[in-house]
C-alpha cells in the first residue's frame, strides 16, 4: 500500500508514523512546504485524555512527550486589578516545535519518507508520479486538496469576528493566565501559558472595533505591534518581552481573524484518469475549534489514531473497498469534533461579547470565564478546587443577602418588584391538553398543586388563551369566562395555602398555530372536525397541513387587545403573582414578529420595529391592567432557526424594546416559529441566547432547554448568564424534582413539607450513601486505570 501524506503539522506526522508501524510494508510519503525548524505558533497543550490515547497508539513518542512536558494546575483572571486563581485544572503543555521534532524523529526512525520545503502544487501529478492508494491531506486551515476539491468536501470557511495575534515570550507564566485590560480603545485580552520552563505562548485578541480604533489596521511593523501589546499588557509581562514567529511563511506578528473550517465530508475519492483515489482531511484542514479551548492540537492526532484504526479493524483495505475504513473514520469523528465545536463557539462568542460581562464583579466575571463554553460545571469546578467553589459560593449567597453561608446558586432567592422567589427552579409552562371548555379542573390543580409542594420557586400554568379562538386545541384552558376565574382561583389558593412557592400564569394566543388536535393525538395537526377560524398577521399557513389564517385587521386587533387586558385583570383577581405574555413558538404575538410569517406592507410589517408594534400594543394593555407590585415576564423565540428568520441580534432588539415598555424579564426560548426551523440541539442549546440578552441589555433572563441537573443550573446562575431556569420534562417525570437534586447535591437546608418530612430524611441518607459509593468506585477504578496503564507499557501497542 502507497500514501502520500500532506502536511508536516502534527496531524499529518502523526499518522505517517502510526501507518508505517502498523504497516511496515507500505510505503508511506510526507510533502510538508516548510523546513523541518518552522512552525507557526508557540506552544502547544494536551488533556490527560488526549496523552492516553498517545500511549496506547506509540510508546516512544508518548515518552518524548510527556518528558518535554511543562505543568501546571491553575488559572489566573486578571480582571479590574483583581486575580483570581483557580487550581485542579490539570495543564501539561510544550513547545510546538519540539513535539514536530519528536514526531519527526519518530517518523524517520520508522522509515517514513519525509520531503520538507517541498510545496505540493499539482496533485494530480504527485499522485501519479508515486502511483499512491490514499492521500491523507493534513495541509491545515489552507488545504489545497480541500479547496482543490470543494464539490467533494462542501467546505465553509467563517472568519471569527475578533482579530488575534499570536505570539511568544521569556516569561514562564505560572498558570493558565487570562488578562483583561481596559484602553482608551477599547479592551483588550491576553491569553498566556508557559510551554516550557522560560516561555510562554501568549494571544492577544480584541474586537474588530477597537482593533481599528487603536490604528491596529494601519499599522504594519511588526515591532511597533510587539511594543503595542507590551505595553498594553506590561504588569503582566513584568519586563519580559514579547516574541515574533519570523521564520514562518504566515509570518508573525499579523493580526488573524479565526476561520471557522466547516467540511459536509471528510472522505471521498479523487477522480484521476481511469480511477479515483481515495483522500481523507485530517485537523484543521477538515475543521477548527477556537484556540481558546485549546484543542486544535488534540484533534489533529486523535484523528490520526482514529483515521489508523479504521484502516487497520479492515486489514488496510486498497481500491473501492477503503472507502468503508474512511467512511468508518469520518462518522466516529465528526460526531467527536461537533461536540467539542458547539462548546468552542460559546467560548469564542463569551471573547467576542467581552465587554457584556465587564459589568460583573469580578468573582462573577472570573466564574463565567471559567464556564463558557459550558462543558466545565459547578460540580467539577467543585472537584477541582473545591476552595475556590466555597469561598464562590459564599460571596454569591452574601450578595443575595444570604450571609456568609456556602449555599449552592441555585438556592438563592431572586426579587423581582415586590415577588421574592425563594431560588431559581421555575416549572416551565407545558401544555397539558386537560381542560374543558378552557376551564382548568382537578387534573391541573394536581398537576400545578404537586410540582408547588416540589420545591421549586415559581410554577408557571400552560399557555392560557384570552378567548377560545386563542386556544391551540380544545383541551387547552382560557381565561375568558368568569367561571375560570373561580376554577384558577381555586388552585392560585391551594399553592398559596400549602406551599411557599409562587405561581405564574403565561397568557398566550396561538394565532396561526390553533384550531388543533390534542398534543398526544398529533402535535399541530389540524382537528379532524369543529375547526374554528384562525387569525394571523398574514395568511401564511404554520405549515401546509394548517388553516390559512385570516389576515388581521384593526377591528381584530383591538379585539384581541381588549381580550389580553381582560385576562390579565382577572389574572390579578385569581391572585396570580407572576405573569408572562407568550411572544415565542410561531402563536400569533411570536407570528407579528418573525418575517416568515409576517409579510405586512402596513405599519404592523416590514422592518422589526413595525413587526414589534402589535405586540407592544398587547404588552402596554395588559402592563395597564396587571398590579404595579407584580412582574410581567415575555418569553421570546431568540433565534428561527431558518433562513430569513430572525437570530440573535433581532431578539437582542425585542429584548430592548420590551425593556423599554416595562418588561421585567425576557423568558428566552427559541425557534418553533416554522416547521422549517433546525435547530442546533444539545445541552444547555438555548442557554447562550439568554446569557446574551441578559448582559447585552441589561435584563433578568429565563433559560430554558434542555436544562435537567441542577449542576446545570447551578452554572448558569452562577455565572450570571440567566437569573431563573425553567425546568420543563424533568418536571413532568418528578414533580419533586427540586428537592430530589437537593439531596443529590447533599445540600440539606431546603424547606420541605411538613407532611413529606420523613422522606426527606430518607432521601439525603440514600443520596449520601449513593455519594460515598460513587467515591469508593472512582477509587477502585482509578486503582485499576494504574494496574492497566503498567501492563500497557509491556506490550507493543495497537499491534493487533
Amino acid at each position: 500500500m502507497r500514501i502520500l501524506t500532506i502536511g508536516g503539522g502534527p496531524a499529518g506526522l502523526y499518522f505517517a508514523l502510526l501507518a508505517k508501524k502498523l504497516r511496515p510494508q507500505a510505503e508511506v510519503f510526507l510533502y510538508e512546504r516548510n523546513s523541518p525548524e518552522d512552525t507557526f505558533g508557540w506552544g502547544i497543550v494536551l488533556s490527560d485524555a488526549t496523552l492516553g490515547q498517545l500511549k496506547a497508539a506509540d510508546g516512544p513518542t508518548h515518552a518524548a512527550i510527556t518528558g518535554a512536558f511543562h505543568h501546571w494546575e491553575e488559572i489566573e483572571v486578571h480582571f479590574k486589578g483583581r486575580v483570581i486563581r483557580s487550581g485542579g485544572h490539570g495543564f501539561a503543555g510544550l513547545a510546538r516545535v519540539r513535539l514536530l521534532g519528536i514526531l519527526r524523529d519518530r517518523a524517520e526512525q520508522l522509515g517514513v519518507r519525509l520531503h520538507f520545503r517541498h510545496e505540493v502544487k499539482d496533485i494530480p501529478q504527485l499522485v501519479q508520479e508515486l502511483e499512491v492508494d490514499l492521500i491523507v491531506a493534513a495541509d491545515g486551515v489552507n488545504s489545497l486538496v480541500r479547496t482543490g476539491y470543494p464539490e467533494l468536501f462542501q467546505s465553509e470557511v467563517t472568519p471569527g469576528r475578533n482579530r488575534y495575534v499570536w505570539l511568544g515570550t521569556t516569561r514562564a507564566f505560572p498558570a493558565f493566565t487570562f488578562a483583561f485590560q481596559e484602553t482608551e480603545w477599547g479592551w483588550f485580552i491576553m491569553h498566556a501559558y508557559p510551554h516550557a520552563p522560560t516561555a510562554s505562548t501568549v494571544v492577544i485578541e480584541t474586537s474588530e472595533e477597537t482593533w481599528r480604533r487603536a490604528g491596529l489596521d494601519v499599522l504594519e511593523d511588526e515591532a511597533e505591534i510587539l511594543r503595542f501589546c507590551e505595553g498594553v499588557f506590561a504588569s503582566q509581562l513584568q519586563g519580559h518581552p514579547l516574541l515574533s514567529n519570523a521564520r514562518h511563511l504566515r509570518g508573525s506578528a499579523k493580526w488573524l481573524r479565526f476561520p471557522w473550517v466547516v467540511c459536509r465530508r471528510w472522505v471521498g475519492a479523487i477522480p484521476l484518469g481511469k480511477r479515483r483515489v481515495p483522500v481523507a482531511l485530517l485537523g484543521d484542514a477538515a475543521h477548527t475549534v477556537h484556540f481558546s479551548v485549546g484543542s486544535g492540537t488534540k484533534l489533529a492526532m486523535e484523528d490520526a489514531i482514529a483515521l489508523v484504526r479504521a484502516l487497520a479493524r479492515r486489514g488496510w483495505p486498497r481500491g473501492p473497498e477503503i472507502q468503508a475504513s474512511l467512511e468508518s473514520f469520518e462518522r466516529e469523528r465528526q460526531l467527536e469534533v461537533l461536540r467539542l465545536r458547539n462548546a468552542a463557539r460559546n467560548s469564542a462568542s463569551w471573547f467576542e461579547n467581552v465587554e457584556a460581562y465587564t459589568g460583573l464583579e469580578p468573582e462573577q466575571f472570573a466564574y463565567s470565564l471559567l464556564t463558557r463554553s459550558l462543558r466545565l460545571f459547578h460540580s467539577e469546578l467543585q472537584r477541582r478546587d473545591p476552595d475556590y467553589v466555597d469561598g464562590f459560593n459564599r460571596w454569591f449567597a452574601k450578595r443575595c443577602g444570604l450571609g456568609d453561608r456556602p449555599v449552592p446558586p441555585m438556592f438563592t432567592p431572586f426579587t423581582v418588584r415586590g415577588v421574592r422567589l425563594k431560588n431559581r427552579v421555575v416549572v416551565s409552562p407545558m401544555a397539558m391538553y386537560s381542560a374543558v371548555d378552557g376551564t382548568p379542573g382537578d387534573f391541573h390543580l394536581v398537576h400545578l398543586g404537586a410540582r408547588a409542594l416540589g420545591g421549586a420557586a415559581l410554577v408557571m400554568t400552560e399557555m392560557v388563551a384570552p378567548s377560545p379562538e386563542g386556544r391551540i386545541s380544545p383541551g387547552c384552558a382560557g381565561l375568558y369566562r368568569p367561571e375560570h376565574v373561580a376554577a384558577w382561583k381555586r388552585i392560585v389558593e391551594f399553592v398559596h395555602r400549602f406551599s411557599d412557592a409562587k405561581i405564574g400564569l403565561q397568557l398566550g394566543h396561538s394565532g396561526p398555530k390553533g384550531s388543533t388536535r390534542v398534543g398526544w393525538e398529533g402535535y399541530h395537526k389540524p382537528l379532524a372536525e369543529g375547526n374554528w377560524t384562525v387569525i394571523g398577521p398574514s395568511p401564511i399557513p404554520w405549515s401546509p397541513e394548517n388553516q390559512v389564517p385570516k389576515e388581521m385587521t384593526r377591528e381584530d386587533m383591538e379585539k384581541v387587545i381588549a381580550d389580553f387586558a381582560r385576562a390579565a385583570r382577572w389574572a390579578a383577581e385569581c391572585g396570580f403573582d407572576w405573569l408572562e405574555l407568550h411572544c415565542a413558538h410561531g402563536y400569533l404575538l411570536s407570528a407579528f414578529i418573525s418575517p416568515l410569517t409576517n409579510r405586512r406592507r402596513d405599519a404592523y410589517g416590514g422592518s422589526l420595529r413595525g413587526r414589534m408594534r402589535f405586540p407592544l400594543e398587547v404588552f402596554e394593555a395588559v402592563r395597564a391592567e396587571w398590579p404595579e407590585d407584580r412582574p410581567i415576564a415575555v418569553r421570546i423565540s431568540a433565534h428561527d432557526w431558518a433562513e430569513g428568520g430572525n437570530t440573535l441580534e433581532d431578539a437582542l432588539e425585542v429584548a430592548r424594546m420590551f425593556k423599554e415598555a416595562g418588561c421585567d424579564v425576557i423568558d428566552v426560548s427559541s425557534g418553533q416559529v416554522t416547521p422549517k426551523s433546525r435547530p442546533q440541539y444539545g445541552r444547555l442549546y438555548q442557554v447562550p441566547f439568554a446569557d446574551q440578552i441578559r448582559n447585552r441589555v441589561g435584563i433578568p433572563t429565563i433559560a430554558v432547554g434542555s436544562i435537567y441537573e441542577a449542576d446545570h443550573v447551578n452554572t448558569i446562575i452562577a455565572g450570571g448568564r440567566a437569573d431563573l431556569c425553567a425546568i420543563a420534562r424533568p418536571h413532568l417525570a418528578n414533580p419533586h424534582w427540586t428537592l430530589y437534586e437537593a439531596a443529590r447535591l447533599g445540600y440539606r437546608e431546603v424547606e420541605w413539607p411538613k407532611p413529606y418530612l420523613d422522606g426527606k430524611e430518607q432521601l439525603e441518607r440514600l443520596m449520601e450513601r449513593a455519594r460515598a459509593a460513587q467515591e469508593g468506585e472512582k477509587g477502585i477504578i482509578e486503582e485499576l486505570e494504574a494496574l492497566v496503564s503498567r501492563a500497557a507499557q509491556e506490550r507493543e501497542p495497537l499491534s493487533g
